[in-house]
Parts: structure tokens; C-alpha cells; sequence
């Protein structure tokens, strides 16, 4: 599998790609697999990118986009949460956010296994932001990781 499209999350007044797919547990726990009408990339095999936003203390999806083989760029929020054409809270999601920072600095051409020199970890609990740490990766090395 090709290194991995990242989802978008505005954070901190910052747009940041993030290696975690919070939309996928939604699908998960309803039982869906929806189908976007998106000819496979091997960038993107989940066929959408999901954009995210942190207002207060809360993480909302705000768009889900894809693009179809004539270019059209489509968001399929309301299609897939009707009644929510602007953004819903992301209550079904808990777990930790991954936003990869700084230089890569060992390229993985699979999913989303590549190494940077920091990641940040936002935790989230039924939508809810939680404990944000960053990680630090021993460059020299890449033997391990330091959470700061």
C-alpha cells in the first residue's frame, strides 16, 4: 500500500494533516461502508478525506471530501450525517489523534508508517480533547521516541 493522503485538522488556528482516521470508527460502529464514487488512488484507498476542526474543547467533523475521476470535488457531510450540512461533534470517536511535525525523517511507503521528527498526540474521549503531549523522535537513531 502507498504512503497515505492524510485527513485535515484545523487546530490551534493551524491546518495539520493527521495520520488517524476518526470517520472510520463511525463506519465501524454503524455497520456502513459507504461508497464515494471515487475511482481509486493508491494514496487514498479510503476514497475521501475527512476534514476536522477543534472548537473549545471539542473535535467536530466539518467535511468529508473526495475526488471523482472528472475532478469534481464533492462534500459528502449531510450525505452520510443528514441534517448536519456545516459540521457534527465527533461523539463516537475516543482514542488519540496523530499529527506527524517537523522533517521526515524515514520514509515508509505504506499507509501511514512513515517517521517524522515529532508527532503531536491529542486524546480524545467521545469527541472530547483531552491530554496533548508531542513526541520526539532520537534522530540519530530513529531507535526510539520520547514523550514530552
Amino acid at each position: 500500500m502507498t504512503a497515505q493522503i492524510g485527513e485535515r485538522l484545523l487546530y490551534d488556528g493551524r491546518e495539520m494533516s493527521m495520520s488517524t482516521l476518526p470517520l472510520d470508527d463511525y463506519f465501524a460502529l454503524a455497520g456502513v461502508s459507504p461508497d464515494f464514487g471515487y475511482e481509486q488512488c493508491t494514496a487514498m484507498w479510503r476514497g475521501y478525506v475527512g476534514s476536522w476542526t477543534v472548537l473549545g474543547d471539542r473535535l467536530y467533523l466539518v467535511a468529508i471530501h473526495n475526488l471523482a475521476s472528472d475532478g469534481a470535488d464533492t462534500n459528502f457531510l449531510e450525505t452520510i450525517f443528514p441534517g448536519h450540512p456545516d459540521s457534527v461533534f465527533a461523539d463516537w470517536y475516543t482514542g488519540t489523534l496523530c499529527i506527524p511535525q517537523g522533517e521526515i525523517l524515514k520514509y515508509v511507503h505504506m499507509g501511514y508508517l512513515s517517521t517524522f521528527e515529532r508527532d503531536m498526540l491529542i486524546d480524545v474521549e467521545r469527541g472530547v480533547i483531552g491530554e496533548v503531549r508531542i513526541r520526539e523522535y532520537d534522530i540519530p537513531s530513529l531507535g526510539g521516541a520520547q514523550n514530552v
